[in-house]
């Protein structure tokens, strides 16, 4: 996405009553891949959500004009490490540079932190790109998952 700006955004805390909002994009973003690696199952996908939300670390991406275009989870990990989970968005705001700007963000937070950041991804996954372009690097695998950690810069 070569020249493009990425729309206008900010970040606000999610709050219980959007879990349901945010299990059901997770379905939505991860159905392809998840149905390429023989994973996918509707109820599965959004109870897992449902199960792994944390309000206190998880935040909903807005369009500058309020409306939603995703979530992130961004916590503590472990001494000197951080975790990124639960990053999807909605796919009228995918390739438009957003996923860049809002993962720009995080990482300088944790850059000033001094802290690594780790995350998750499906192996075969387009983030994959968006992650390694973010200095992220694969520290192992599995049949369905990539495992990936980004140190801090400087």
């Amino acid at each position: 996405m070569s020249g493009a700006t990425a729309p206008s955004w900010s970040l606000r805390p999610a709050a219980q009553a959007d879990v349901e909002r945010i299990a059901e994009l997770k379905a939505q973003v991860l159905r392809a891949d998840l149905e390429r690696l023989g994973r996918f199952d509707a109820h599965r996908v959004r109870q897992r959500a449902r199960d792994a939300f944390a309000a206190g670390y998880t935040s909903l991406i807005e369009a500058g004009d309020g409306s939603f275009a995703g979530s992130v989870t961004f916590r503590p990990a472990g001494p000197g490490e951080w975790a990124l989970g639960h990053f999807y968005l909605a796919p009228e705001f995918q390739g438009r540079g957003l996923g860049s700007a809002v993962l720009g963000a995080l990482l300088a937070r944790a850059d000033a932190a001094g802290v690594a950041v780790r995350l998750t991804v499906l192996a075969g996954s387009a983030a994959c790109r968006l992650y390694e372009r973010h200095g992220f690097t694969v520290v192992g695998r599995d049949a369905i998952d990539v495992f990936m950690v980004r140190r801090p810069a400087g």
